[in-house]
């Protein structure tokens, strides 16, 4: 008879055994083919592939004046894995000038896995950046103690002016996020982190290389493996040339100086803009080196908001330059015609309400009431179209319908200017206002909007855009800081015009021209006759913006009249009258870029405005 438990027990073994034999075999495969850690450590042991970084491109403003360039940067790189526990870590630090507490954080820091993602002991990592000539040289003489420790060549930004900050941006470390986001990117790596800087990092930053270096079994380089057969070299990042005219951007700094606001040019034909000024700004070259950190930190906590692009991310009630907007959208729905004239008894009075003015002849037609800034001439336009039930049956429609217009002349939505963190300011609409006040509003309720006041806010871009649309009598063209692209063409989006439904609508230039006349007849004998010039015609129109605190005075102008080179709006915040600040700033601007320098007497002004700084309170805001 057979033996079953004898027979049971043979198949039971050799199903262990063949288990076991199996799983030796996965493991080895695991090992072997499916992981790299050992041909990783290999690799490492024959090979150190040496990243060999590009150099970035470099930034010029409209007439070639060199704004950004390249100055050599070392940084130490470690590879752990290399590292022997003999190294003199005291010797270490005293040649890197560091103390022992820094270098146990950094190599923590170096190998937490949740702060430095991608970590591997077999690559080089970062340990210290942007060491200086002089901190380079104290280390390369000592470089051969410290296995491990390498030194790897770079270059940092360094900017030829101390103006335009915020609108060039700077260079730093990328984030754990930046490197999540893109794949081109390793810890320790440079990114642009604002301004053209970080719009433009992909056509700036150029693409790197790698040098593949062969090492002895002492872990000593030997030399270039296969004579650099396998080698990539870098590719130089591509060079801007940005529409910015430095030395307008200068003056516009030093007429800000004290003082909060913007300053914003545009080249009406192109879209370029011609200066963007933010005050109050800083030196970009000290975000430049190890103590970048500290500084931002320190321009954070200031009051001022140095960081605030204030052209870009300030959202201002336009106040009166935001008249011209109306009077298009009036004439271009039939509401008005250039002959029509409303009364203004020092503002806008009926049924009880008043939205005052200051005197002046009445009533008014179209041009003088642009000149002189009536208030009451536009309220009235408003009123008449909002109430004007024939034409769009609701007042909601005929609510929409402005926002329309407004949307067109580029309100209500970021422009698309070609620079991170614009904002779009405020526009609103028939919907906005049904759940502001529950259904429950009428025309004289929202009047203060066709002054640009009320809910109505503005970024000093989308003011000199609407300067700039006037003086091509009908479109404008994306405003945009790069003009050219060394090797590659700008975005379609910066050379296409837009045409407002005020030119569409309004059967073309007609209705522009109107306006231009108005804005004329405001330098003449207006309220922006100190603008008035004889050797060419400037076009401007004021604003005094009402404020919580003191008013901001606004101003934006274009010139000549005809073939316009220049649109400009300027906002000081509290300044007072547009009149002000406004004006006299915005005319100095526009003489040192028409005509190449200021005058003597615009150059005693000019010191004039720079000295006389106001004063901030809890308010001012």
């Amino acid at each position: 008879m057979k033996d079953y438990d004898l027979e049971k027990r043979k198949y039971v073994i050799a199903g262990v055994a063949t288990a076991i034999v199996a799983l030796y075999i996965v493991r080895l495969f695991t090992l072997q083919i499916m992981s790299d850690d050992y041909k990783q450590n290999a690799d490492s042991n024959a090979f150190l592939k040496k990243v060999e970084f590009p150099s970035r491109g470099v930034i010029f403003d409209r007439n070639d004046d060199l704004l950004v360039f390249n100055q050599p940067s070392y940084d130490i790189m470690v590879i752990v894995n290399e590292m022997q526990s003999r190294i003199d870590t005291l010797e270490l630090c005293k040649a890197l000038n560091i103390t022992r507490e820094y270098f146990v954080k950094r190599m923590s820091d170096i190998q937490d896995k949740t702060k430095n993602r991608g970590y591997s002991s077999y690559t080089q990592q970062v340990f210290m950046s942007q060491l200086s000539d002089k901190e380079f040289s104290v280390f390369q003489e000592m470089a051969y103690k410290f296995p491990g420790f390498y030194i790897q060549r770079r270059s940092i930004r360094q900017y030829q002016y101390p103006n335009a900050a915020l609108l060039l941006g700077d260079v730093a470390e990328v984030s754990p996020e930046d490197v999540k986001d893109d794949d081109y990117y390793q810890p320790g790596d440079y990114i642009g982190k604002i301004g053209v800087e970080r719009s433009y990092e992909k056509v700036l930053r150029g693409k790197k290389g790698v040098q593949i270096l062969l090492r002895d079994v002492r872990g000593r380089i030997q030399g270039n493996y296969k004579d650099g057969q396998f080698d990539t070299q870098p590719t130089p990042g591509k060079d801007l040339v940005l529409g910015i005219d430095i030395k307008l951007q200068q003056l516009g700094e030093r007429l800000l100086e004290g003082k909060r606001g913007s300053i914003v040019a545009i080249e009406p034909s192109t879209g370029e803009v011609l200066c963007l000024v933010s005050s109050p700004s800083f030196d970009p070259r000290i975000m430049i080196g190890r103590q970048r950190g500290k500084n931002q930190r320190l321009l954070a906590k200031d009051p001022s908001t140095p960081l605030l692009n204030r052209s870009i991310m300030g959202q201002y009630p336009p106040g009166s330059t935001f008249k011209p907007s109306q009077a298009l959208t009036f004439l271009s729905e039939g509401i008005i015609d250039s002959t029509t004239k409303y009364s203004c008894h020092r503002g806008f009075v009926t049924r009880g309400m008043r939205v005052g003015c200051h005197g002046h002849p009445s009533p008014l037609n179209l041009i003088p009431a642009i000149g002189t800034s009536c208030n009451g001439y536009f309220c009235w336009g408003l009123y008449y179209m909002l109430t004007n039930t024939k034409k769009y049956g609701t007042l909601q429609n005929a609510m929409d319908t402005w926002r329309d217009y407004m949307v067109s002349m580029g309100f209500g939505y970021p422009l698309g200017i070609d620079l991170p963190g614009e904002k779009r300011g405020m526009i609103p609409n028939a919907t906005y206002y049904d759940k502001a006040f529950k259904h429950n509003w009428n025309a004289l309720g929202v009047i203060s909007i066709s002054i640009g006041q009320g809910e109505v806010t503005l970024t000093p871009l989308q003011i000199a855009n609407l300067c700039a649309t006037i003086a091509n009598r009908g479109w404008y063209i994306t405003p945009h800081v790069v003009k050219s692209i060394k090797g590659e063409a700008i975005d379609s989006i910066y050379t296409v015009k837009k045409y407002t439904m005020a030119y569409t609508k309004g059967g073309g230039s007609q209705y522009y021209d109107l306006v231009a006349r108005g804005m004329r007849r405001a330098v003449t004998a207006g309220t922006c006759r100190h603008a008035n010039r004889r050797d060419y015609e400037v076009c401007g129109k004021t604003g005094t913006a009402q404020n919580k605190g003191r008013d901001h005075s606004v101003f934006m102008g274009f010139a000549p009249m005809q073939n316009p080179k220049i649109a400009i709006s300027v906002y000081v915040e509290n300044g007072g009258f547009g009149a002000t600040y406004g004006v006299p700033i915005g005319s100095l601007m526009m003489e040192q870029y028409i005509k190449g320098e200021l005058s003597e007497s615009s150059k005693r002004q000019a010191a004039r405005i720079q000295s006389q700084h106001l004063k901030y309170g809890s308010k001012d805001r």
